[in-house]
């Protein structure tokens, strides 16, 4: 294997004259050199994503189409049916990267249907069977800076890709030369009928899918709903303003975040999870004076909300319009009569507890799975094979991604808009807000929190001590936190709960991970995870109170307990 040196050395002599004049330009710059070859881009369940630029370990056409052509071949291989759905986002160069795979597939003899414009992910996954393909991938690192670009591969289900398919792909990539030119250009494939592009019909096709999700969608034209809404500059500007307009909705639009840029000039951290990304949203809803605030991100599968209060406005955490969304669903699929007769929901484990209360309180199967939008996506396969498909209602993760129905496999920000805005306007109509009827929802189940700590690695040394404190928490739980005793200890790399005080274990019923979770009592958890995309650790703490105020004051403790064993 060459190192970083050596493999910019042969790029030198192997890329095109625009890749050789950038690399040029780092000759005496070691650090450089080292960033962008020091180890490749690893492909995995969620495909590539990282910086763009030349090297191993930056997106660019070269590891784009080579990742291209281990997909195509790997498809080849097996008993998929040899077609491939490609969509983009407004990022730079995904329009580039986008033509190359398909290029490098259709070249091998898989058919491509390739979006005419940037879609958002969730469209991509209904298209793939929509269309009958055997893979499907998306153009776009979701939320990440604007220097980041990402390939996400799909399965035949419209899911991501399973950790199985995904070493299958990864073994074809490595068979395959980095330096392989292209042998038929995009355009002779596309004038070959090789390379077909997707077109109005398929739009329409998941529009009508989206809005059969909705269940009294005639509401939001009834209440007068006003949004306020922000693409962050991303592709989910087209189809939610033609989901929204088609239901009545009165919506308003920063135009400095309208249409697509992949320079994200007002938003440099283009996620709506973080409050940041609601400035230019804001300014507009002080003069509109909007029901509701909404942004998704560039790729438009994740959404957040925010409503307007006295004095300014307050975001809702991905774990409150979790609840919400349950609680609405169940309830206006009650009045209707169409809620199923055993009705499924499925969240991730690090989302919040108060799910599985409203779960209980409804009689309604909650499923736990891992953290990632794949893992339920695969519930719903699950689900579908045993012939229960319309069971599934609502699949959410904290991380503001959520799924009604099994028309795709990941969380849709477009199907969502939807449902918030249904969500809004049936409170709207019993003068009520959303935040009004979370404390309702509060005041019934509990006073949840959740909170969610990164801890970025700056260094191997302080990747190495994290990953070092979980495995002390896996062979050695403390007995309490925060004074608060220890009830169990979850290793789900090794797939084993152990109960503390009576010393049994038992599994955890779930695919392995390096995960740890620690239970303090019934009023509060932590768990830590490393991040599968990101160089760093994520610490995810829920607790619960009587009042707000003790919630708070219980997971502050909780939280600083963690820091001091970490810090000793």
């Amino acid at each position: 294997m060459m190192n970083a040196q050596q493999s910019y050395a042969a790029w030198l002599q192997l890329t095109d004259a625009d890749t050789v004049r950038a690399l040029r330009a780092m000759e005496h710059d070691q650090a450089a050199i080292a960033a962008h070859f020091g180890a490749p881009l690893t492909f995995g369940t969620a495909g590539i994503r990282g910086l763009m630029g030349p090297g191993l370990a930056r997106m660019n056409v070269y590891t784009v189409r080579r990742t291209a052509r281990g997909l195509g071949r790997f498809l080849l291989s097996g008993e998929l049916a040899p077609r491939c759905a490609i969509g983009y986002d407004c990022r730079h160069n995904s329009r580039l990267f986008a033509e190359t795979c398909a290029a490098a597939l259709a070249e091998i003899g898989v058919t491509v249907y390739l979006f005419d414009r940037l879609c958002p992910t969730p469209m991509v996954s209904f298209a793939i069977r929509h269309l009958g393909c055997g893979c499907g991938m998306v153009i776009s690192a979701s939320h990440n800076a604007r220097d980041y670009n990402g390939l996400k591969c799909y399965g035949a289900d419209g899911c991501q890709m399973t950790a199985r398919d995904a070493d299958a792909v990864l073994a074809c990539i490595d068979e395959t030369d980095l330096f392989e030119p292209a042998h038929i250009s995009f355009a002779d494939s596309l004038h070959a009928g090789r390379i077909q592009m997707i077109g109005q019909a398929v739009w329409e096709a998941y529009y009508q899918a989206v809005l059969s999700q909705g269940v009294h969608t005639e509401l939001p034209e009834k209440a007068a709903l006003k949004v306020v809404y922000s693409p962050l500059c991303g592709a989910g500007g087209e189809p939610v303003r033609e989901v929204l307009g088609r239901l009545g909705v009165t919506l308003h639009e920063p135009a400095s975040q309208a249409a697509p840029s992949g320079d994200f000039a007002t938003c440099p951290s283009p996620n709506p999870e973080n409050e940041a990304a609601f400035d230019e949203a804001y300014k507009l809803a002080e003069t509109v004076q909007p029901d509701l605030i909404l942004a998704t991100d560039p790729d438009s599968d994740r959404i957040a909300a925010s409503v307007p209060v006295p004095g300014g406005f307050h975001k809702l955490s991905g774990n409150d319009m979790g609840c919400l969304l349950m609680d609405y669903l169940l309830n206006a699929l009650g009045e209707t009569g169409t809620r199923p007769s055993k009705p499924v929901m499925v969240k991730s484990i690090v989302s919040t507890p108060m799910a599985d209360e409203i779960a209980k309180a409804y009689g309604v199967e909650l499923v736990t799975v891992l953290t990632g939008f794949k893992y339920i996506g695969e519930a719903i396969l699950s689900l579908e094979k045993q012939g229960r498909a319309g069971d599934f209602v609502l699949g959410f993760e904290e991380s503001c991604g959520y799924l009604k129905g099994a028309y795709a496999r990941d969380k849709d920000g477009v199907e969502a808009a939807m449902l918030i805005c249904e969500m809004t306007a049936a409170y709207k109509l019993q003068r009520i807000t959303l935040l009004d009827r979370l404390a309702q929802l509060q005041r019934k189940y509990g006073f949840f929190d959740t909170r969610l700590e990164n801890i970025n690695f700056t260094s191997d040394a302080q990747k190495a001590a994290c990953l070092g404190f979980m495995d002390k928490l896996r062979a050695a739980p403390p007995a309490e936190l925060a004074g608060i005793a220890v009830r169990s200890c979850a290793d789900f790399a090794s797939g084993v709960v152990t109960d503390l005080p009576a010393g049994e274990t038992h599994d955890t019923g779930l695919p392995r991970e390096n995960m740890v979770q620690l239970n303090l009592s019934d009023r509060a958890r932590v768990i830590l995870r490393p991040s599968g995309t990101e160089p760093k650790i994520k610490l995810y703490y829920a607790g619960v109170g009587a009042s707000m105020e003790e919630t708070d004051a219980l997971l502050d403790r909780v939280m600083d307990a963690v820091r001091q064993r970490m810090e000793e």
